[in-house]
């Protein structure tokens, strides 16, 4: 008697480590083919011509000298964030407070602007704000750190409350602050003297903190890589039973490397308040505590890549407002279109870390 076996249609097996520019192709493709199903999208929803709508996207980042540094540092802030919560995610310690930590170290710094702008020196005041900033984001970082660390508290929960907590503290200083009173807002803090202001390098404002964040991609990558606390955070990211059996202090790392993530934060709100905006609001950082989760996640855990997918980032949300500008339409419809691409790319990583098999014509008989 005979009797057939039946193979799967499908199988999806687990591929070998594939080559930088192997995987790198693969994700080039998945972009193309996300720009011909946005453009497809785009036809049947508005009538515009596609090519029309994705030079509307490219004039949004590059269409004057002025567009090119505010892509710069949106990307130089955005990419700050990312580098903070990068050391966490890579423990597998999921620091989704970035915008907390962003605000916390704003408050600082625009508390040092406030209250000691005509009282101290300039030189020492910027030196008050670096280090305040960078000491607000570590204990905004510290506080569910410690808890993950004593109690095993969910890390993702808490930081994520951690925020709305910063928001409504902000809220209650500005109100203390506000100028004139009644406004609910600060305004531009110390705008006759300047006091707190970050230095001006070159040509544009944002040169600064361009350079800032560059050296700490620098640093950042070192750090992961190349130092015995990178090593550590990696050990506790794989699995953290066998860092406690290798001698690891597992709560230590936590604690630490939660604490580098808040004080980066806080640099990041420093740089935003004392530098471009001079100014603190509730919205100041963005919602990048959370765009900059995707930035890491994209950019896998790599100071390098995470360049990149920046760029991709803020280049498309300035293209997304672009459109709605030029065409009259939604800025819901850039963000369409956002979505798409990046729907598109993250699709890319399944066939990056699978390969899909199809079954053979000729089944087997036994």
């Amino acid at each position: 008697m005979n009797k057939r076996t039946r193979e799967p249609l499908i199988h999806i097996t687990k591929r070998g480590e594939l080559r930088w520019y192997q995987a790198w192709a693969i994700r080039g493709g998945a972009i193309l083919l996300a720009l011909i199903f946005a453009g497809v999208i785009t036809t049947l929803l508005t009538g515009e011509n596609p090519v029309r709508v994705y030079a509307a996207i490219w004039k949004g980042s590059f269409g004057s000298t002025r567009k090119l540094w505010v892509l710069g540092q949106n990307i130089a802030i955005l990419l700050c964030v990312a580098l903070a919560v990068t050391p966490a995610f890579r423990m597998r310690c999921w620091n989704l407070g970035g915008d907390g930590q962003m605000l916390a170290g704003g408050l600082a710094t625009a508390a040092c602007m406030i209250l000691l702008g005509d009282k101290i020196p300039n030189a020492l005041l910027i030196c008050l704000m670096i280090v305040t900033s960078i000491i607000a984001g570590a204990i905004w970082a510290f506080i569910p750190a410690f808890f993950k660390a004593r109690f095993n508290t969910n890390e993702t929960l808490f930081t994520l409350m951690m925020n709305y907590i910063a928001i409504q503290l902000v809220a209650y200083f500005i109100v203390v602050w506000e100028v004139p009173k009644g406004a609910g807002q600060i305004g531009i803090i110390n705008q006759s003297t300047n006091a707190g202001w970050l230095p001006q390098i070159g040509p544009s404002k944002y040169l600064l903190n361009m350079i800032v964040v560059a050296l700490l991609t620098v640093a950042m990558y070192l750090y992961l890589n190349y130092s015995k606390h990178g090593y550590e955070i990696a050990v506790v990211g794989e699995s953290e039973r066998t860092a406690r059996y290798v001698g690891i202090k597992v709560d230590r790392v936590i604690i630490r490397t939660m604490l580098l993530s808040g004080a980066i934060c806080g640099l990041a709100g420093m740089l935003l308040v004392g530098g471009t905006d001079h100014t603190l609001t509730t919205t100041i950082t963005g919602s990048r505590g959370f765009t900059a989760v995707m930035v890491s996640w994209l950019g896998k855990f790599n100071p390098v890549w995470m360049i990149f997918t920046s760029f991709l980032l803020v280049f498309l949300g300035k293209g997304g407002s672009e459109i709605a500008t030029n065409f009259g339409l939604s800025s819901s419809f850039g963000d369409i279109l956002t979505g798409i691409i990046l729907f598109f790319i993250i699709g890319s990583e399944f066939f990056i870390t699978y390969r899909i098999n199809f079954r053979k014509a000729a089944e087997k008989e036994d």
